[in-house]
């Protein structure tokens, strides 16, 4: 019959040992969030203010903690939530004044860059880095915009 091992006996060695480990979140289930934003310098359509609900998902590659975990789920929901119900806006754009003046301005989201699935996943995975332990080797984010656009790092 196999010996079970208590909380301690061994711990140290297995955690220790495990190497670096993939966590997956959101793979076949997304998290969503929904947004809304525009393109200020685009000459089509998306120029316009308008939204999606975006699927993300997160992969982040470390070694494990004494917590067992690469990282706390938790911790990549609350960076990916903090835009739920936003809109996002590049610096500059006239909209961040119009929200100002409405008493809404807590409901931007201001980037140094236009708000492309791209760049949120650029920033996603930059926002993501700086609250992980340096256990985290590497982090990769996908944003799907809609059915036909999801950008990948």
């Amino acid at each position: 019959m196999p010996r079970s091992t208590s909380r301690g006996e061994g711990d140290a060695s297995l955690l220790e040992s495990a190497g670096e480990r993939r966590l997956v979140i959101g793979g076949d289930r997304p998290i969503r969030i929904s947004a809304g934003h525009r393109l200020l310098h685009h000459d089509g359509k998306c120029s316009r203010p308008h939204g999606h609900n975006y699927e993300i998902a997160v992969e982040v590659t470390g070694t494990l903690g004494e917590e067992g975990w690469v990282v706390d789920k938790g911790d990549v929901t609350d960076v990916v939530d903090a835009w739920d119900h936003r809109f996002l806006v590049e610096r500059g754009d006239p909209l961040v004044e119009a929200f100002d003046a409405s008493g809404d301005g807590e409901s931007l989201v201001v980037l140094d860059h236009p708000p492309t699935a791209e760049v949120m996943g650029a920033l996603l995975e930059e926002r993501l880095r700086e609250s992980f332990p340096d256990t985290v080797s590497d982090v990769s984010v996908s944003v799907r915009e809609t059915g036909e656009l999801c950008a990948t790092y």
